[in-house]
């Protein structure tokens, strides 16, 4: 019986002590292969479209990383503003060329159904 009470609370403990750490950020590949998987079951482009979607994806999150690195690197964290004008050029950059590979009414369809999905859901509490 004590031995089923100790393991019970070292799973309890361990249970705690991995939760306490967060949400952890996926990497960028795995960013850039769930854009991957939406543009082509919502588009179904040419494999060398998909392959310049990757590499536009993948500059962008590389980018957005490190402007988020340099906000953080104060120690404090940023404010919602600062991290806005820092992401603007990035995100601005990003969708011009999206815009030529994917065609006026892909891009259209990215921006208002296919983007908005992607953003981080906060949860309820």
């Amino acid at each position: 019986m004590k031995n089923r009470i100790i393991l019970v609370a070292l799973l309890l403990v361990g249970f705690i002590a991995a939760n306490a750490q967060g949400p952890q950020r996926r990497t960028i590949e795995e960013r850039v292969k769930t854009i991957h998987e939406k543009m082509d079951s919502a588009f179904k482009p040419a494999a060398e479209k998909l392959t310049e979607i990757d590499a536009i994806f993948t500059d962008y999150y590389k980018a957005s990383d490190k402007a988020r690195e340099e906000l953080m690197a104060g120690g404090a964290r940023p404010d919602r503003d600062a991290m806005m004008a820092k992401m603007e050029p990035i995100t601005t950059e990003r969708d011009t060329k999206l815009k030529k590979v994917l065609g006026e009414d892909q891009f259209k369809k990215w921006k208002d159904e296919i983007e908005p999905s992607m953003r981080p859901q906060r949860r309820q509490q």
